[in-house]
């Protein structure tokens, strides 16, 4: 089973993560970050992963701190998850619409971290979250999991449905990028032989 649990301790937080690549959408959160597990709850459910998250954080500050390290220790936790890499499809994406909002998520399970992120929100707050840790999230996500991420924003008027169409397209093109590809059972997806 392609699984992984990952601790992460700092001075600003702590966060345990299990994670199934192979699961049903299943989630258990207690992060303090109410719409933050309401988008990582997409991620798992149009992923078909499944998530249990436990993460204590500095939020008398801010969810900085939090927020970003949990990208971090997921990240963590998937290229732990992920194992060799041989017979996956690799490559993922999804376009996902709500409403007026309209967002196109592409992936390689590359090996490479990288991050393009063109997600102009209309307001800096979505309730008491700051919409820059989007960004921070999926960059933390992005340096630890070796994945190669573009997230781009089509159009959208109300910040939340920009969010919510980020968080869905990523987790489907997860779940894309993750499928094994009968095809390519026990081959490297990569004429380098490696990822």
């Amino acid at each position: 089973m392609r699984s992984a649990q990952v601790t992460r301790n700092t001075l600003e937080t702590q966060i345990t993560i299990k994670l199934d690549l192979d699961g049903s959408g299943k989630v258990k959160f207690d992060t303090g970050l109410p719409f933050l597990e309401h988008m990582l709850d997409q991620i798992a459910r149009h992923g078909m992963i499944d998530l249990d998250i436990v993460a204590k954080g500095d939020l008398h500050i801010d969810a900085h701190h939090t927020v970003e390290d949990i990208g971090i220790t997921l990240g963590q936790a998937f290229n732990q998850a992920v194992e060799d890499k041989k017979g996956l499809r690799r490559y993922g994406h999804a376009y996902v619409p709500l409403d007026e909002a309209l967002s196109r998520v592409v992936l390689d399970i590359s090996g490479r971290p990288g991050l393009v992120f063109n997600v102009n929100f209309t307001r800096s707050n979505i309730g008491e979250f700051d919409v820059d840790l989007v960004h921070e999230f999926f960059q933390g996500f992005v340096n630890h999991a070796l994945v190669t991420l573009h997230i781009d924003n089509l159009v959208g008027k109300n910040a939340h449905h920009q969010a919510e169409t980020v968080f869905k397209a990523f987790g489907r093109a997860l779940r894309m990028a993750l499928e094994l590809d009968p095809r390519m059972a026990g081959i490297m997806p990569s004429t380098k032989g490696a990822l």
